[in-house]
């Protein structure tokens, strides 16, 4: 078995002259049979005999300190094992793959920090045992508004530094047009319709823990640290995830509790958090105040711009909301400042949710740059071309591959948007206000370490295997076809094999790096087993054509299990960012157009179509790409229109922490919604040509959402979720 690393701006010459013809094909998911019949197993469907269940006892303050914890009516109830709460690994918070939260203290962080666990027989009886835990705290006051607190600037929190380039106060100054406005969003929960959800037991000295998990190899290293253990004394598994959204990048405090717990106990012990309880133990997006400043002529070309934000985080974390981050290289201006401020509150902790940055820090810009644009009586589509830079703005680098403008025009065509845009309020529908809007749509594009190893059998069948996730993303489908496209073969004749810490480190699920990072490593797996292949073939790689489980050479021709010889061939692929990365500005692009109708009377917005259209360099499935993308300006409707979760700032409790009271959008909210690709491989992203997908979608959906509301209305909302009461009193007569 051999191991290969290439520079991710080298395009291996054996994509280009592959003859399968399946990659970038809308393939059905390899795996959605065993989904739709229920034979894909979740966290929290199968453990070994005896397995016990475990609930969460929360702190029932969101300040202060833990003094006491009564567990004798608990373990009084029938069928409760124990009630642990003495064991110092017991974690203080949420956790994730890169930092561990505090340990055994008695500070109270937040509301809902767990305290204790109970073990039981049953769920039922766990969770009643947990209800009939008595935690009794010295409460102090808490940090739950954010509007009340200090906010620093000179914080180090996140992995986005404040950036100053030039002098952006002179330039707006000097200006002849200046716009300011300011822009909030709410907290957002990530979630995810699978619970969040573990099944863990000792397999001899090795703790086994059945995940809900995006990010395996992050948290096999996580749950050692926790645990005391060697990471190769723990193996995480992950086969099937219901979605994750960012919510399960990292490992929550329960997966520690149960580990805890079967240690103690001897035997498995299965644990899911039930809806209300991951408002407290999975981290959320958290609220942001945004400001954007804009100087510009009165063509609309920009020589200053600012866009900065405060967003908040506990004393017990260590991400920040990188508000700015889509923004950097956007649009032109030599000024430039971008900065999130940091207010530190007693609430559960931030993290990453889909799309950090660009899926709110886009709304608000998407927005200025609309109300920028007729305030110049400009186009907002045209306005968007005259700012359009031919390199980096911030960085200066050149861009890797943009195809932004040609997403703009392929979007307004198809959506048929007009020469000039209706004024605000004119077109109306019976009692409907009609109005329409768009948005640009960018994700920076990342390219991370990650290894798979392809194995290809004496039979002529492939199995691809590494530790990445599907969380319904589609990776099990395009690693089959990424295989099958480099060995010449039906994606049918590819086993791939995932989620488990034992097999190649890869990406895991996160980032939008997972897809083109897995199958890179795949493809250069491959590349190993074409070399040996065109070695017996007495050919050299470039004159080696494999189609169809055949291959062929300087007219030869041989079938790939006559070329095997009843010997499998074996590779491992190793994907690294390489200097295409470093030397170029890598970023998905997008332009997504939205239609709108609000009622005159009631207030009530009905988004009736969208439409976009997106570069995310080669698309490795049309269907499961165009089902990412969708599934993110979804989101983008359910923000502008309904979630966001309340904070009660007299207790540090959430207000609706369950889907009854958290408003996603449902099937009732979602129009008509089309996607369309402009492909251009992007050599310098990885070795797949391929760019980030996931995130793309909900970054500018909202904000396309909000400027149809104007355009339908005349009422300018700067506050998301639009709500009745936020149109009602602006509303045109009927």
């Amino acid at each position: 078995m051999t191991e290969q690393a290439i520079d991710s701006g080298e395009r291996p010459a054996i994509l280009a002259r592959a003859q399968q013809k399946v990659l970038g094909a809308p393939l059905p998911r390899v795996e959605g049979p065993l989904k739709v019949t229920g034979a894909a197993t979740y966290a929290f469907e199968q453990a070994p005999a005896g397995t016990a269940y475990a609930a969460v006892v929360g702190a029932p303050a969101g300040a202060g300190r833990v003094t006491a914890i009564d567990d004798a009516a608990a373990l009084a109830l029938p069928g409760v094992v124990a009630v642990i709460h003495d064991d110092p690994r017991i974690p203080a918070g949420e956790g994730n793959s890169r930092a561990m939260p505090a340990q055994g203290t008695d500070r109270i962080f937040h509301h809902g920090q767990p305290v204790a666990v109970v073990v039981a027989e049953t769920q039922a009886a766990a969770r009643e045992g947990a209800s009939l835990v008595r935690v009794h705290a010295d409460p102090a006051p808490g940090r739950f508004d954010m509007e009340t607190q200090p906010v620093r600037r000179d914080h180090k929190l996140g992995f986005l530094p404040a950036i100053e380039i030039g002098d952006v106060d002179a330039a707006i100054a000097a200006a002849p047009v200046v716009f300011d406005e300011h822009y909030a969003t709410p907290v957002h929960f990530p979630a995810a319709l699978e619970p969040h959800a573990s099944t863990v037991w000792f397999d001899g000295e090795v703790l086994t823990v059945r995940s809900s998990n995006q990010v395996i190899g992050g948290a096999r290293e996580t749950i050692a640290k926790a645990m005391g253990l060697p990471a190769e004394r723990v193996r995480v598994l992950a086969p099937y995830v219901g979605g994750g959204f960012g919510g399960k990048t990292g490992v929550g405090p329960e997966v520690i509790l149960a580990a805890i717990a079967a240690e103690r106990l001897g035997r498995p012990v299965k644990v899911a958090l039930p809806r209300r309880d991951t408002a407290y133990l999975v981290h959320h997006r958290s609220a942001t105040v945004q400001q954007v400043r804009i100087g510009c002529d009165h063509d609309g070309v920009i020589t200053a711009f600012e866009h900065t934000g405060t967003a908040a985080q506990n004393d017990d974390g260590g991400f920040l909301e990188p508000i700015p981050f889509g923004s950097l290289p956007l649009y032109g201006g030599a000024n430039r400042r971008f900065r999130t401020d940091l207010v530190r509150l007693d609430l559960p902790a931030t993290g990453a949710v889909r799309a950090p940055g660009e899926a709110i820090g886009t709304f608000a810009v998407e927005c200025a740059m609309d109300e920028l644009a007729e305030r110049l009586g400009i186009d907002p589509i045209e306005l968007r071309r005259r700012n359009e830079p031919d390199r980096d703005p911030t960085n200066g680098k050149p861009f890797s591959t943009r195809r932004l403008t040609d997403c703009y025009d392929e979007g307004a065509r198809r959506f048929g948007w007009p020469d000039r845009v209706p004024a605000p309020g004119s077109v109306r529908d019976g009692e409907w206000l009609v109005g329409i809007g768009m948005a640009a749509a960018l994700r920076g594009n990342f390219t991370v370490e990650a290894s798979a190893s392809v194995r290809l059998g004496a039979d002529g069948r492939a199995t691809v295997a590494c530790d990445m996730t599907d969380i319904g993303t589609g990776t099990y489908t395009i690693l089959a076809q990424t295989v099958a496209e480099v060995l010449g073969l039906d994606p049918a004749q590819v086993d791939v094999r995932l989620g488990d810490t034992d097999l190649p480190r890869s990406a895991g699920s996160g980032g939008s790096f997972g897809a083109g990072s897995a199958a890179s490593a795949a493809v250069l797996a491959c590349e190993d087993i074409v070399v040996e292949l065109a070695r017996r073939m007495n050919a050299s790689p470039d004159e080696l054509v494999l189609a169809d489980g055949r291959a062929s050479a300087d007219g030869r021709d041989a079938t790939l299990v006559e070329l095997l010889r009843g010997e499998a061939i074996e590779a491992m692929g190793k994907s690294s960012p390489g200097a295409q990365a470093k030397k170029t500005s890598q970023a998905s692009h997008g332009a997504h157009f939205a239609e709108v109708a609000v009622n005159a009377v009631t207030g009530e917005v009905r988004v009736r179509r969208m439409l976009g259209v997106f570069d995310v360099g080669r698309v490795l499935n049309r269907a499961t790409a165009a089902n990412q993308i969708v599934g993110g300006m979804v989101w983008g409707v359910s923000y502008a229109l309904g979630e966001a979760a309340v904070v009660d700032t007299r207790s540090g409790r959430f207000v609706n922490p369950d889907f009854g009271e958290y408003h996603v959008a449902v099937n009732a909210d979602v129009p008509q919604i089309e996607c369309h690709f402009i492909e251009e491989i992007d050599d310098a992203a990885n070795q797949a040509g391929a760019k980030g997908v996931g995130e793309l979608g909900i970054s500018g959906a909202g904000a396309a959402v909000v400027n149809a509301i104007y355009n339908a209305t005349g009422i300018r909302v700067r506050d998301v979720p639009v709500t009745l009461d936020t149109l009602l009193d602006g509303l045109p007569p009927v």
